[in-house]
Protein backbone atom coordinates (compact mmCIF):
# COMPACT_ATOMS: atom_id res chain seq x y z
CA UNK A 1 0.00 0.00 0.00
CA UNK A 2 2.98 2.23 0.71
CA UNK A 3 1.04 4.67 2.85
CA UNK A 4 4.00 7.05 2.97
CA UNK A 5 4.80 7.06 -0.70
CA UNK A 6 8.17 6.88 -2.38
CA UNK A 7 8.98 7.84 -5.99
CA UNK A 8 8.97 5.20 -8.69
CA UNK A 9 10.60 5.37 -12.09
CA UNK A 10 8.06 5.47 -14.89
CA UNK A 11 8.33 3.97 -18.33
CA UNK A 12 7.05 6.00 -21.25
CA UNK A 13 3.25 5.73 -21.56
CA UNK A 14 2.14 2.91 -23.81
CA UNK A 15 -1.25 2.00 -25.16
CA UNK A 16 -2.66 -1.50 -24.84
CA UNK A 17 -4.56 -1.92 -28.04
CA UNK A 18 -7.53 -4.14 -28.66
CA UNK A 19 -6.72 -6.46 -31.53
CA UNK A 20 -9.33 -7.46 -34.05
CA UNK A 21 -10.45 -11.08 -34.12
CA UNK A 22 -7.58 -13.06 -35.58
CA UNK A 23 -8.09 -14.39 -39.09
CA UNK A 24 -5.56 -17.18 -38.83
CA UNK A 25 -6.35 -20.43 -40.60
CA UNK A 26 -4.38 -22.58 -38.20
CA UNK A 27 -6.28 -24.36 -35.46
CA UNK A 28 -5.86 -23.20 -31.91
CA UNK A 29 -6.30 -25.44 -28.91
CA UNK A 30 -7.42 -23.97 -25.61
CA UNK A 31 -8.39 -25.61 -22.38
CA UNK A 32 -11.95 -25.70 -21.14
CA UNK A 33 -12.43 -25.37 -17.43
CA UNK A 34 -14.38 -28.59 -16.97
CA UNK A 35 -11.91 -30.88 -18.74
CA UNK A 36 -9.98 -31.42 -21.95
CA UNK A 37 -9.58 -28.98 -24.79
CA UNK A 38 -11.44 -27.82 -27.85
CA UNK A 39 -10.13 -27.03 -31.29
CA UNK A 40 -10.71 -23.35 -31.95
CA UNK A 41 -10.95 -21.96 -35.45
CA UNK A 42 -11.40 -18.34 -36.47
CA UNK A 43 -14.94 -17.24 -37.05
CA UNK A 44 -17.59 -14.68 -36.29
CA UNK A 45 -17.87 -13.39 -32.76
CA UNK A 46 -20.75 -14.80 -30.80
CA UNK A 47 -23.81 -12.56 -30.56
CA UNK A 48 -23.37 -10.04 -27.76
CA UNK A 49 -26.10 -7.53 -28.43
CA UNK A 50 -28.00 -8.73 -25.40
CA UNK A 51 -26.91 -10.44 -22.24
CA UNK A 52 -28.52 -11.48 -19.02
CA UNK A 53 -27.48 -9.27 -16.16
CA UNK A 54 -25.23 -11.19 -13.78
CA UNK A 55 -26.93 -12.16 -10.58
CA UNK A 56 -24.06 -14.28 -9.24
CA UNK A 57 -20.32 -14.46 -9.57
CA UNK A 58 -20.83 -17.08 -12.29
CA UNK A 59 -21.06 -14.27 -14.82
CA UNK A 60 -17.45 -13.36 -14.05
CA UNK A 61 -16.15 -16.86 -14.60
CA UNK A 62 -16.54 -19.57 -11.96
CA UNK A 63 -13.15 -21.18 -11.63
CA UNK A 64 -12.82 -23.57 -8.64
CA UNK A 65 -9.22 -24.26 -7.76
CA UNK A 66 -9.28 -27.95 -8.75
CA UNK A 67 -10.76 -27.18 -12.17
CA UNK A 68 -8.33 -24.29 -12.63
CA UNK A 69 -5.32 -26.56 -12.15
CA UNK A 70 -6.69 -29.05 -14.70
CA UNK A 71 -7.46 -26.28 -17.18
CA UNK A 72 -3.99 -24.72 -16.91
CA UNK A 73 -2.35 -28.12 -17.38
CA UNK A 74 -4.43 -28.76 -20.51
CA UNK A 75 -3.70 -25.28 -21.85
CA UNK A 76 0.03 -25.82 -21.37
CA UNK A 77 -0.15 -29.14 -23.19
CA UNK A 78 -1.66 -27.35 -26.18
CA UNK A 79 0.47 -24.19 -25.92
CA UNK A 80 2.44 -24.97 -29.09
CA UNK A 81 -0.80 -25.08 -31.11
CA UNK A 82 -1.81 -21.74 -29.63
CA UNK A 83 1.56 -20.25 -30.56
CA UNK A 84 1.15 -21.38 -34.17
CA UNK A 85 -2.36 -19.95 -34.38
CA UNK A 86 -1.05 -16.62 -33.13
CA UNK A 87 1.75 -16.81 -35.70
CA UNK A 88 4.48 -16.49 -33.11
CA UNK A 89 8.05 -17.05 -34.16
CA UNK A 90 9.69 -20.45 -33.97
CA UNK A 91 11.83 -19.40 -30.99
CA UNK A 92 8.81 -18.26 -28.99
CA UNK A 93 6.93 -20.44 -26.52
CA UNK A 94 3.86 -19.83 -24.38
CA UNK A 95 3.51 -20.61 -20.69
CA UNK A 96 -0.09 -20.87 -19.46
CA UNK A 97 -0.73 -18.86 -16.28
CA UNK A 98 -4.50 -18.90 -15.95
CA UNK A 99 -7.67 -20.13 -17.63
CA UNK A 100 -11.10 -18.66 -16.94
CA UNK A 101 -14.33 -19.87 -18.49
CA UNK A 102 -17.18 -17.41 -18.00
CA UNK A 103 -20.94 -17.99 -17.88
CA UNK A 104 -21.28 -17.55 -21.64
CA UNK A 105 -18.72 -20.26 -22.24
CA UNK A 106 -16.00 -17.89 -23.41
CA UNK A 107 -12.57 -19.19 -22.45
CA UNK A 108 -9.90 -16.64 -21.53
CA UNK A 109 -6.38 -18.07 -21.41
CA UNK A 110 -3.54 -15.98 -20.02
CA UNK A 111 0.02 -16.72 -21.17
CA UNK A 112 3.55 -15.56 -20.47
CA UNK A 113 6.07 -15.79 -23.32
CA UNK A 114 9.65 -16.96 -23.69
CA UNK A 115 12.08 -16.41 -26.57
CA UNK A 116 14.87 -18.92 -27.08
CA UNK A 117 14.27 -20.02 -23.50
CA UNK A 118 14.52 -16.49 -22.07
CA UNK A 119 11.57 -14.84 -20.27
CA UNK A 120 9.99 -12.00 -22.26
CA UNK A 121 9.18 -9.11 -19.93
CA UNK A 122 6.10 -7.38 -21.34
CA UNK A 123 5.32 -10.35 -23.58
CA UNK A 124 2.20 -11.58 -21.80
CA UNK A 125 -1.06 -12.03 -23.70
CA UNK A 126 -4.62 -13.29 -23.24
CA UNK A 127 -6.56 -15.26 -25.86
CA UNK A 128 -10.36 -15.28 -25.95
CA UNK A 129 -12.39 -18.07 -27.60
CA UNK A 130 -16.13 -18.57 -27.87
CA UNK A 131 -18.17 -21.38 -26.35
CA UNK A 132 -18.11 -23.00 -29.80
CA UNK A 133 -14.30 -22.95 -29.79
CA UNK A 134 -13.84 -20.05 -32.21
CA UNK A 135 -10.98 -17.66 -31.65
CA UNK A 136 -12.40 -14.18 -31.05
CA UNK A 137 -9.48 -11.94 -30.17
CA UNK A 138 -6.26 -11.59 -28.27
CA UNK A 139 -4.97 -8.88 -25.93
CA UNK A 140 -1.20 -8.41 -25.92
CA UNK A 141 1.03 -6.45 -23.58
CA UNK A 142 3.18 -5.68 -26.63
CA UNK A 143 2.27 -5.67 -30.32
CA UNK A 144 5.92 -5.78 -31.35
CA UNK A 145 7.40 -8.85 -33.04
CA UNK A 146 9.51 -10.63 -30.44
CA UNK A 147 12.92 -11.12 -32.01
CA UNK A 148 16.51 -10.06 -31.29
CA UNK A 149 19.63 -10.38 -33.42
CA UNK A 150 21.43 -12.46 -30.80
CA UNK A 151 20.91 -13.81 -27.31
CA UNK A 152 24.60 -13.47 -26.52
CA UNK A 153 25.12 -10.27 -24.50
CA UNK A 154 27.95 -7.90 -25.35
CA UNK A 155 28.10 -6.60 -21.80
CA UNK A 156 28.67 -8.62 -18.68
CA UNK A 157 26.45 -8.32 -15.64
CA UNK A 158 26.54 -9.28 -11.99
CA UNK A 159 26.42 -13.02 -11.29
CA UNK A 160 22.93 -12.61 -9.85
CA UNK A 161 21.55 -10.89 -12.97
CA UNK A 162 18.95 -12.66 -15.09
CA UNK A 163 19.14 -12.58 -18.89
CA UNK A 164 15.77 -11.58 -20.40
CA UNK A 165 14.10 -10.13 -23.46
CA UNK A 166 12.61 -6.73 -22.65
CA UNK A 167 9.54 -5.94 -24.74
CA UNK A 168 8.43 -2.80 -22.93
CA UNK A 169 9.84 -0.34 -25.43
CA UNK A 170 9.53 0.28 -29.15
CA UNK A 171 11.50 -2.84 -30.08
CA UNK A 172 12.38 -5.92 -28.01
CA UNK A 173 15.99 -6.03 -26.84
CA UNK A 174 18.24 -8.46 -25.04
CA UNK A 175 18.63 -7.24 -21.48
CA UNK A 176 19.85 -7.94 -17.98
CA UNK A 177 17.46 -7.84 -15.03
CA UNK A 178 19.03 -7.14 -11.65
CA UNK A 179 17.35 -6.98 -8.24
CA UNK A 180 18.69 -4.70 -5.51
CA UNK A 181 17.40 -5.44 -2.03
CA UNK A 182 17.32 -2.85 0.71
CA UNK A 183 15.08 -0.69 2.86
CA UNK A 184 13.03 2.34 1.84
CA UNK A 185 13.14 5.59 3.81
CA UNK A 186 10.11 4.70 5.94
CA UNK A 187 11.39 1.22 6.80
CA UNK A 188 9.50 -0.69 4.10
CA UNK A 189 11.58 -3.47 2.52
CA UNK A 190 12.79 -2.62 -0.97
CA UNK A 191 13.37 -4.88 -3.95
CA UNK A 192 14.11 -2.71 -6.99
CA UNK A 193 14.17 -4.46 -10.36
CA UNK A 194 16.29 -2.72 -12.99
CA UNK A 195 16.33 -3.69 -16.67
CA UNK A 196 19.49 -2.79 -18.59
CA UNK A 197 20.22 -3.18 -22.31
CA UNK A 198 22.71 -6.05 -22.60
CA UNK A 199 24.28 -4.43 -25.67
CA UNK A 200 24.55 -0.73 -24.77
CA UNK A 201 24.24 -0.74 -20.99
CA UNK A 202 21.37 1.77 -21.16
CA UNK A 203 18.85 1.62 -18.32
CA UNK A 204 15.52 0.63 -19.87
CA UNK A 205 13.14 0.32 -16.94
CA UNK A 206 12.99 0.11 -13.17
CA UNK A 207 10.29 -0.65 -10.63
CA UNK A 208 9.81 -1.40 -6.93
CA UNK A 209 8.51 -4.94 -6.38
CA UNK A 210 7.20 -4.36 -2.82
CA UNK A 211 3.62 -3.20 -3.25
CA UNK A 212 2.54 -1.09 -0.40
CA UNK A 213 -0.96 -2.74 0.30
CA UNK A 214 -14.40 -14.07 19.04
CA UNK A 215 -11.80 -11.14 18.85
CA UNK A 216 -11.79 -7.60 20.07
CA UNK A 217 -10.45 -5.60 17.17
CA UNK A 218 -9.21 -2.04 17.19
CA UNK A 219 -11.25 -0.92 14.18
CA UNK A 220 -14.16 -3.36 13.74
CA UNK A 221 -15.40 -3.97 17.27
CA UNK A 222 -16.09 -7.48 18.51
CA UNK A 223 -15.75 -9.90 15.61
CA UNK A 224 -15.93 -13.62 14.98
CA UNK A 225 -12.68 -15.34 14.07
CA UNK A 226 -12.07 -18.78 12.60
CA UNK A 227 -9.27 -20.35 14.65
CA UNK A 228 -7.77 -23.81 15.11
CA UNK A 229 -7.53 -25.86 18.31
CA UNK A 230 -4.00 -26.91 19.17
CA UNK A 231 -2.32 -28.81 21.96
CA UNK A 232 -1.44 -25.53 23.66
CA UNK A 233 -4.86 -23.92 23.21
CA UNK A 234 -5.84 -22.08 20.04
CA UNK A 235 -3.98 -20.56 17.09
CA UNK A 236 -4.87 -17.99 14.45
CA UNK A 237 -5.11 -20.49 11.61
CA UNK A 238 -8.24 -20.26 9.44
CA UNK A 239 -8.93 -23.77 8.16
CA UNK A 240 -12.06 -22.59 6.35
CA UNK A 241 -10.17 -20.13 4.15
CA UNK A 242 -7.18 -21.91 2.70
CA UNK A 243 -5.27 -22.19 5.98
CA UNK A 244 -4.60 -18.45 6.44
CA UNK A 245 -2.25 -17.87 9.40
CA UNK A 246 -1.46 -14.70 11.32
CA UNK A 247 2.01 -14.25 12.82
CA UNK A 248 3.58 -11.81 15.29
CA UNK A 249 6.94 -10.48 14.05
CA UNK A 250 7.71 -9.06 17.50
CA UNK A 251 9.02 -5.84 15.94
CA UNK A 252 11.30 -7.79 13.65
CA UNK A 253 11.57 -7.25 9.90
CA UNK A 254 12.20 -10.73 8.48
CA UNK A 255 10.92 -14.28 8.70
CA UNK A 256 7.46 -15.09 9.96
CA UNK A 257 7.88 -14.57 13.68
CA UNK A 258 5.56 -16.53 15.96
CA UNK A 259 2.14 -17.92 15.09
CA UNK A 260 -0.36 -16.04 17.28
CA UNK A 261 -1.85 -18.31 19.94
CA UNK A 262 -4.26 -18.00 22.86
CA UNK A 263 -5.42 -20.10 25.79
CA UNK A 264 -9.19 -19.50 25.72
CA UNK A 265 -9.99 -18.44 22.11
CA UNK A 266 -10.83 -14.88 23.14
CA UNK A 267 -8.40 -12.56 21.42
CA UNK A 268 -7.26 -9.01 22.09
CA UNK A 269 -8.88 -6.20 24.06
CA UNK A 270 -9.66 -3.72 21.29
CA UNK A 271 -6.70 -1.45 22.03
CA UNK A 272 -3.22 -1.15 20.60
CA UNK A 273 -1.82 -1.89 24.05
CA UNK A 274 -2.74 -5.59 23.64
CA UNK A 275 -0.49 -7.35 21.11
CA UNK A 276 -3.29 -9.66 20.00
CA UNK A 277 -5.51 -6.79 18.88
CA UNK A 278 -3.52 -6.10 15.67
CA UNK A 279 -3.60 -9.82 14.90
CA UNK A 280 -7.40 -9.84 15.35
CA UNK A 281 -7.85 -7.04 12.80
CA UNK A 282 -5.43 -8.62 10.29
CA UNK A 283 -7.02 -12.07 10.62
CA UNK A 284 -10.53 -10.63 10.35
CA UNK A 285 -9.65 -8.45 7.35
CA UNK A 286 -8.10 -11.43 5.55
CA UNK A 287 -11.23 -13.50 6.20
CA UNK A 288 -13.58 -10.81 4.90
CA UNK A 289 -11.45 -10.33 1.79
CA UNK A 290 -11.41 -14.09 1.12
CA UNK A 291 -15.20 -14.19 1.56
CA UNK A 292 -15.67 -11.26 -0.81
CA UNK A 293 -13.51 -12.86 -3.48
CA UNK A 294 -15.42 -16.14 -3.07
CA UNK A 295 -18.96 -14.78 -2.79
CA UNK A 296 -18.88 -11.69 -4.99
CA UNK A 297 -16.26 -12.68 -7.57
CA UNK A 298 -16.39 -16.49 -7.56
CA UNK A 299 -12.65 -16.61 -6.91
CA UNK A 300 -11.11 -19.30 -4.72
CA UNK A 301 -8.43 -17.31 -2.93
CA UNK A 302 -5.93 -14.70 -4.06
CA UNK A 303 -4.30 -16.85 -6.73
CA UNK A 304 -7.47 -18.81 -7.50
CA UNK A 305 -5.86 -22.01 -6.25
CA UNK A 306 -7.66 -22.34 -2.91
CA UNK A 307 -4.51 -21.53 -0.94
CA UNK A 308 -4.29 -18.65 1.50
CA UNK A 309 -1.58 -16.06 1.92
CA UNK A 310 -0.50 -15.27 5.47
CA UNK A 311 -0.38 -12.13 7.58
CA UNK A 312 2.44 -10.68 9.68
CA UNK A 313 1.74 -8.03 12.32
CA UNK A 314 4.02 -5.92 14.56
CA UNK A 315 6.58 -5.25 11.84
CA UNK A 316 9.44 -2.95 12.86
CA UNK A 317 9.41 -0.10 15.36
CA UNK A 318 6.93 2.76 14.86
CA UNK A 319 6.48 1.59 11.27
CA UNK A 320 3.67 3.61 9.69
CA UNK A 321 2.91 1.43 6.70
CA UNK A 322 1.67 -1.91 5.36
CA UNK A 323 2.75 -3.85 2.29
CA UNK A 324 2.27 -6.91 0.08
CA UNK A 325 5.26 -9.03 -0.93
CA UNK A 326 4.94 -11.58 -3.75
CA UNK A 327 8.09 -13.38 -2.67
CA UNK A 328 6.49 -14.53 0.60
CA UNK A 329 2.88 -14.34 -0.65
CA UNK A 330 2.05 -12.39 2.49
CA UNK A 331 0.65 -9.17 3.95
CA UNK A 332 2.69 -7.24 6.52
CA UNK A 333 1.49 -4.51 8.90
CA UNK A 334 3.33 -1.94 10.98
CA UNK A 335 2.11 -0.66 14.34
CA UNK A 336 2.06 3.05 13.48
CA UNK A 337 3.34 5.91 15.60
CA UNK A 338 4.18 4.80 19.10
CA UNK A 339 3.41 1.18 18.14
CA UNK A 340 -0.21 1.76 19.23
CA UNK A 341 -2.21 2.09 15.99
CA UNK A 342 -1.55 -0.89 13.73
CA UNK A 343 -2.42 -0.34 10.07
CA UNK A 344 -4.87 -3.26 9.98
CA UNK A 345 -8.29 -1.78 9.17
CA UNK A 346 -10.56 -3.74 6.79
CA UNK A 347 -9.84 -1.64 3.71
CA UNK A 348 -6.08 -1.70 4.32
CA UNK A 349 -6.06 -5.49 4.75
CA UNK A 350 -8.15 -5.92 1.59
CA UNK A 351 -5.91 -3.45 -0.26
CA UNK A 352 -2.80 -5.51 0.49
CA UNK A 353 -4.42 -8.84 -0.41
CA UNK A 354 -5.62 -7.34 -3.67
CA UNK A 355 -2.04 -6.58 -4.70
CA UNK A 356 -1.64 -10.35 -4.67
CA UNK A 357 -4.78 -10.74 -6.79
CA UNK A 358 -3.45 -8.26 -9.35
CA UNK A 359 -0.14 -10.11 -9.47
CA UNK A 360 -1.99 -13.38 -10.13
CA UNK A 361 -4.08 -11.87 -12.95
CA UNK A 362 -3.03 -8.90 -15.10
CA UNK A 363 0.25 -8.47 -13.17
CA UNK A 364 0.14 -4.73 -13.82
CA UNK A 365 3.66 -3.31 -13.89
CA UNK A 366 4.19 -1.22 -10.74
CA UNK A 367 5.32 1.94 -12.55
CA UNK A 368 3.77 4.61 -14.76
CA UNK A 369 0.09 4.42 -15.65
CA UNK A 370 -0.06 0.65 -15.18
CA UNK A 371 1.26 1.17 -11.66
CA UNK A 372 -1.52 3.67 -10.96
CA UNK A 373 -4.07 1.10 -12.15
CA UNK A 374 -2.41 -1.48 -9.90
CA UNK A 375 -2.78 0.75 -6.84
CA UNK A 376 -6.32 1.76 -7.82
CA UNK A 377 -7.35 -1.89 -8.12
CA UNK A 378 -6.35 -2.38 -4.49
CA UNK A 379 -8.29 0.72 -3.44
CA UNK A 380 -11.34 -0.24 -5.51
CA UNK A 381 -11.61 -3.78 -4.18
CA UNK A 382 -10.48 -2.68 -0.72
CA UNK A 383 -13.43 -0.29 -0.53
CA UNK A 384 -15.70 -2.98 -1.97
CA UNK A 385 -14.64 -5.43 0.75
CA UNK A 386 -15.37 -2.81 3.39
CA UNK A 387 -18.93 -2.42 2.09
CA UNK A 388 -19.24 -6.21 1.81
CA UNK A 389 -18.14 -6.74 5.44
CA UNK A 390 -21.11 -4.63 6.58
CA UNK A 391 -19.46 -3.95 9.93
CA UNK A 392 -21.23 -1.35 12.06
CA UNK A 393 -17.93 -0.20 13.59
CA UNK A 394 -16.34 0.35 10.17
CA UNK A 395 -19.15 1.02 7.71
CA UNK A 396 -18.44 0.94 3.99
CA UNK A 397 -17.31 4.18 2.39
CA UNK A 398 -15.29 5.59 -0.49
CA UNK A 399 -12.50 6.78 1.79
CA UNK A 400 -9.24 4.84 1.95
CA UNK A 401 -7.60 4.26 5.34
CA UNK A 402 -10.00 6.53 7.21
CA UNK A 403 -9.80 4.42 10.39
CA UNK A 404 -6.03 4.34 10.81
CA UNK A 405 -5.68 8.15 11.06
CA UNK A 406 -2.33 8.16 9.31
CA UNK A 407 -2.39 11.95 8.94
CA UNK A 408 -3.02 12.48 12.64
CA UNK A 409 -5.99 14.77 12.07
CA UNK A 410 -8.76 12.27 11.39
CA UNK A 411 -8.61 12.61 7.61
CA UNK A 412 -8.37 9.56 5.33
CA UNK A 413 -5.38 8.63 3.23
CA UNK A 414 -7.28 8.93 -0.08
CA UNK A 415 -10.66 10.10 -1.37
CA UNK A 416 -12.32 8.26 -4.25
CA UNK A 417 -15.00 10.87 -5.02
CA UNK A 418 -12.45 13.67 -5.48
CA UNK A 419 -8.92 12.28 -5.21
CA UNK A 420 -7.23 15.70 -5.32
CA UNK A 421 -8.56 16.41 -1.82
CA UNK A 422 -5.48 14.60 -0.47
CA UNK A 423 -3.30 17.32 -2.03
CA UNK A 424 -1.44 15.02 -4.41
CA UNK A 425 -3.72 12.66 -6.36
CA UNK A 426 -5.12 13.36 -9.81
CA UNK A 427 -8.85 13.67 -10.47
CA UNK A 428 -8.54 13.49 -14.27
CA UNK A 429 -6.17 12.01 -16.84
CA UNK A 430 -3.55 14.12 -18.61
CA UNK A 431 -0.43 13.27 -20.59
CA UNK A 432 1.81 13.68 -17.53
CA UNK A 433 -0.16 11.29 -15.32
CA UNK A 434 2.35 8.46 -15.74
CA UNK A 435 5.08 10.62 -14.21
CA UNK A 436 3.29 10.75 -10.85
CA UNK A 437 3.90 8.33 -8.02
CA UNK A 438 1.61 5.35 -8.57
CA UNK A 439 -0.40 6.19 -5.43
CA UNK A 440 -1.33 9.54 -6.94
CA UNK A 441 -1.87 8.45 -10.55
CA UNK A 442 -4.29 5.88 -9.09
CA UNK A 443 -6.67 8.75 -8.38
CA UNK A 444 -8.10 8.78 -11.90
CA UNK A 445 -9.18 5.11 -11.72
CA UNK A 446 -10.47 5.55 -8.16
CA UNK A 447 -12.50 8.52 -9.37
CA UNK A 448 -13.79 6.49 -12.32
CA UNK A 449 -14.96 3.72 -10.00
CA UNK A 450 -16.73 6.09 -7.64
CA UNK A 451 -18.51 7.88 -10.50
CA UNK A 452 -19.46 4.58 -12.16
CA UNK A 453 -20.93 3.26 -8.92
CA UNK A 454 -22.53 6.40 -7.49
CA UNK A 455 -22.63 9.09 -10.17
CA UNK A 456 -21.57 12.73 -10.02
CA UNK A 457 -22.64 15.55 -7.72
CA UNK A 458 -23.56 15.67 -4.06
CA UNK A 459 -24.83 12.64 -2.17
CA UNK A 460 -24.56 10.91 1.19
CA UNK A 461 -23.65 7.22 1.57
CA UNK A 462 -23.58 5.58 5.01
CA UNK A 463 -23.45 9.00 6.62
CA UNK A 464 -20.48 10.25 4.56
CA UNK A 465 -21.01 13.25 2.28
CA UNK A 466 -19.52 13.21 -1.22
CA UNK A 467 -19.42 15.69 -4.08
CA UNK A 468 -17.82 14.26 -7.20
CA UNK A 469 -17.01 16.41 -10.25
CA UNK A 470 -16.41 15.48 -13.90
CA UNK A 471 -13.76 16.90 -16.19
CA UNK A 472 -16.27 18.08 -18.78
CA UNK A 473 -19.07 19.18 -16.44
CA UNK A 474 -21.25 16.24 -17.48
CA UNK A 475 -23.81 14.71 -15.13
CA UNK A 476 -23.35 11.00 -14.54
CA UNK A 477 -25.76 8.48 -13.02
CA UNK A 478 -24.18 5.55 -11.21
CA UNK A 479 -24.93 1.91 -12.02
CA UNK A 480 -24.37 0.67 -8.47
CA UNK A 481 -21.30 -0.59 -6.67
CA UNK A 482 -21.86 -4.29 -7.39
CA UNK A 483 -22.00 -3.86 -11.15
CA UNK A 484 -19.04 -1.48 -11.01
CA UNK A 485 -16.73 -3.91 -9.20
CA UNK A 486 -17.90 -6.81 -11.38
CA UNK A 487 -16.88 -4.85 -14.47
CA UNK A 488 -13.52 -3.87 -12.97
CA UNK A 489 -12.69 -7.42 -11.87
CA UNK A 490 -13.74 -8.91 -15.20
CA UNK A 491 -11.49 -6.43 -17.01
CA UNK A 492 -8.59 -7.15 -14.65
CA UNK A 493 -8.86 -10.91 -14.78
CA UNK A 494 -9.33 -11.50 -18.52
CA UNK A 495 -8.52 -8.36 -20.52
CA UNK A 496 -5.79 -6.29 -18.85
CA UNK A 497 -2.12 -7.17 -19.30
CA UNK A 498 1.08 -6.09 -17.57
CA UNK A 499 1.40 -2.91 -19.65
CA UNK A 500 -2.23 -1.75 -19.67
CA UNK A 501 -2.44 2.03 -19.36
CA UNK A 502 -5.51 4.22 -18.87
CA UNK A 503 -6.52 4.09 -22.53
CA UNK A 504 -6.21 0.31 -22.32
CA UNK A 505 -8.24 0.23 -19.10
CA UNK A 506 -11.07 2.01 -20.87
CA UNK A 507 -11.04 -0.62 -23.63
CA UNK A 508 -10.80 -3.48 -21.11
CA UNK A 509 -13.72 -2.28 -19.00
CA UNK A 510 -15.84 -1.64 -22.09
CA UNK A 511 -15.20 -5.23 -23.17
CA UNK A 512 -16.07 -6.45 -19.68
CA UNK A 513 -19.31 -4.44 -19.58
CA UNK A 514 -20.24 -5.81 -23.00
CA UNK A 515 -19.61 -9.36 -21.84
CA UNK A 516 -21.61 -8.94 -18.65
CA UNK A 517 -24.49 -6.72 -19.73
CA UNK A 518 -24.60 -6.60 -23.53
CA UNK A 519 -23.43 -4.35 -26.36
CA UNK A 520 -26.55 -2.16 -26.13
CA UNK A 521 -26.64 -2.03 -22.35
CA UNK A 522 -26.92 1.05 -20.19
CA UNK A 523 -24.00 -0.29 -18.19
CA UNK A 524 -21.69 -0.17 -21.21
CA UNK A 525 -22.86 3.35 -22.02
CA UNK A 526 -22.18 4.34 -18.41
CA UNK A 527 -18.64 2.92 -18.53
CA UNK A 528 -17.83 4.91 -21.67
CA UNK A 529 -19.40 8.12 -20.35
CA UNK A 530 -17.61 7.78 -17.02
CA UNK A 531 -14.18 7.36 -18.62
CA UNK A 532 -14.90 10.48 -20.67
CA UNK A 533 -15.89 12.17 -17.41
CA UNK A 534 -12.37 11.62 -16.05
CA UNK A 535 -10.81 12.65 -19.39
CA UNK A 536 -9.84 9.18 -20.62
CA UNK A 537 -11.09 9.29 -24.20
Amino acid sequence: MNLHTTPHNSRAPRTTRRLAALAATAAMVVAGVQAGSAVATPGDDDARTTAAQPTTAAALGVNPSAQRATAIKAAQADASSAAKALKLGGQEKLIARDVIKDAKGTVHTRYERTYDGLPVLGGDLVTHTTAAGKLKSVDKASDAKIAVASTTPKLKAAASARKVIYAGGENPVLAWETVKKGVQKDGTPSRVHTITDATTGKKLHSYEAIETGTGNSQYSGEVELTTTKSDAGFELTDGERGGHKTYDLNQGSSGTGDLVTDDDDTWGDGTGADRQTAAVDAHYGAAKTWDFYKTALGRDGIAGDGKAAYSRVHYGENYVNAFWDDSCFCMTYGDGEGNKAALTSIDVAAHEMTHGLTSATANLDYAGESGGLNEATSDILGASVEFFADNASDAGDYLIGEKIDINGDGTPLRYMDKPSKDGNSADFWDENLGDLDVHYSSGVANHFFYLLAEGSGKKTVNGVEYDSPTSDGSTLTGIGREKAYQIWYKALSVYMTSTTDYAGARVATEKAATDLFGADSEELKAVSATWTGVNVK
